[in-house]
């Protein structure tokens, strides 16, 4: 019954939906219409379940050439990890660094632990792009970002 890969998938899926849907039905509604700031992720999660569903049960289709193209080299994966290691970084020191330094440290070493060997113009996006985005939140937007350890 669990044979194919998309019903493992499934299963997972499925899961991590249950888990979210939990999450999600603890947040509070901020409103008295009938959306508030707890319907988004409600439905979020619903449409996982369903999806996931309709995943464990469509047939299986595959083929011996399809398996092969799922495997993954294994120099892809070491790179999968290490981009997950730098995100898990980054979500780890937004609040204490701030978002313009910890942007600046993810962009330059996810681009140049992938391959980007032309270190001129890949600095001058990773200042510049965490720069303007922390200002248009900031100033034009209203909403806070955190500053972290460089004054602003």
């Amino acid at each position: 019954m669990l044979r194919p890969i998309h019903r493992k998938v499934s299963l997972f899926l499925i899961a991590l939906a249950v888990f979210y849907l939990y999450l999600s039905y603890q947040l509070q509604s901020f409103g008295t219409g009938p959306i508030g700031a707890d319907t988004m992720p409600k439905v979020l999660g619903w449409l996982l379940i369903l999806l996931s569903l309709l995943l464990f049960f469509t047939k299986d289709q595959e083929t011996e050439e399809d398996k092969e193209k799922r495997r993954i080299p294994k120099q892809d994966v070491i790179k999968i990890g290490g981009v997950l290691l730098l995100t898990l970084g980054y979500i780890i020191f937004l609040e204490q660094a701030g978002f313009i330094l910890v942007s600046f440290l993810f962009i330059y070493l996810c681009s140049n632990f992938l391959g980007y060997k032309k270190h001129l113009k890949n600095m001058l996006v990773a200042v510049l792009f965490p720069v303007i985005l922390y200002s248009i939140f900031t100033m034009m937007l209203g909403i806070n970002l955190p500053a972290g350890i460089i004054p602003l």
